[in-house]
């Protein structure tokens, strides 16, 4: 276990902007991994503001599905540390769910481990230090849209899952995190 930090939280918990403190306070190069894609104009707003706030310095991969194949081309580029910041497991599970809609649920869910295990173990396998955002899902109601439920399901594994294999886990609520592993 180990080289990841995982930063759960609410929608408009305060989630990114502690992950980027926390990658802002080390030394390094940063990769920005973005999983965000801009539906609608609320969308849009939203990944703006996440572009407005990142240093200059940082790499930018904007990528909604493949989480392993750029970020390893980038690692190879890079000499020393590297630092990583994806933002977000939400967004990557949504633009999955989209994507696999038709697919069965239990085979939906073999396939985003099996990618996000991959890219754990690229991450572990590697110089870099993770910080990966996610939304926690477990605190609310179930949704009443199948859709919804997918969704809710598969995020709640992916995030056990990530919480399982990162040695740290915070959760931000109200802007204020709680060191809840490491």
């Amino acid at each position: 276990m180990g080289k990841s930090t995982l930063i759960l939280g609410g929608i408009k918990s305060g989630k990114s902007v502690f992950a980027e403190t926390l990658v802002k306070d080390k030394t390094g190069s940063t990769i920005y991994l973005a999983t965000g894609q801009p539906s609608d104009g609320e969308m849009k707003h939203r990944i703006d503001a996440h572009q407005q706030r990142r240093p200059d310095s940082w790499e930018t991969l904007e990528e909604p599905m493949d989480i392993v194949t750029n970020l390893r081309a980038s690692l190879a580029r890079n000499n020393g540390p590297v630092l990583l910041l994806l933002d977000s497991l939400d967004g990557w599970v949504s633009n999955y769910l989209i994507e696999y809609e038709a697919e069965d649920y239990k085979n939906l869910e073999a396939l985003a481990l099996s990618h996000l295990s991959s890219f754990l173990n690229l991450i572990n396998d590697s110089n870099v230090d993770a910080f990966i955002v996610s939304s926690e899902v477990g605190s609310g109601l179930v949704s009443t849209y199948s859709l919804g439920r997918r969704f809710q399901d598969l995020l709640g594994v992916v995030n056990q899952t990530a919480a399982f294999e990162s040695g740290v886990v915070y959760l931000v609520t109200a802007g204020i995190p709680v060191k809840l592993k490491g």
